[in-house]
């Protein structure tokens, strides 16, 4: 069996609805179909873009969330010590496995 394309099963509740589509299909030189698709892609495309912008922002305000939180944490002399401590007890371990 070929794949023949078929036509699409426009169904209008409002027939003033559907005179009005098929009104505007004709007047932009197109087929009812190739209009509705048109005008669902164009839909999809704008709804698309909404999320698209709506993800940028929201990242955009998480990096400068996450960098003032970086700018206001200072490690204490404590932390600092302890972390060369524990630095310098891996090189001692480190140190011991390759003798």
């Amino acid at each position: 069996m070929p794949n023949t394309p078929k036509a699409m099963n426009l169904r209008f509740r409002d027939p003033r609805q559907r005179a009005a589509i098929e009104a505007a299909a004709k007047q932009a030189g197109v087929s009812l179909q190739e209009y509705i698709l048109s005008a669902a892609y164009a839909r999809a495309t704008a709804v698309e873009e909404r999320f698209l912008e709506g993800f940028k922002a929201s990242m955009a305000r998480s990096g400068a969330a996450f960098a003032a939180e970086a700018d206001s944490v200072d490690a204490g002399a404590e932390q600092r010590a302890a972390e060369a401590d524990a630095l310098r007890e891996l090189e001692r371990q480190e140190q011991g496995h390759a003798a």
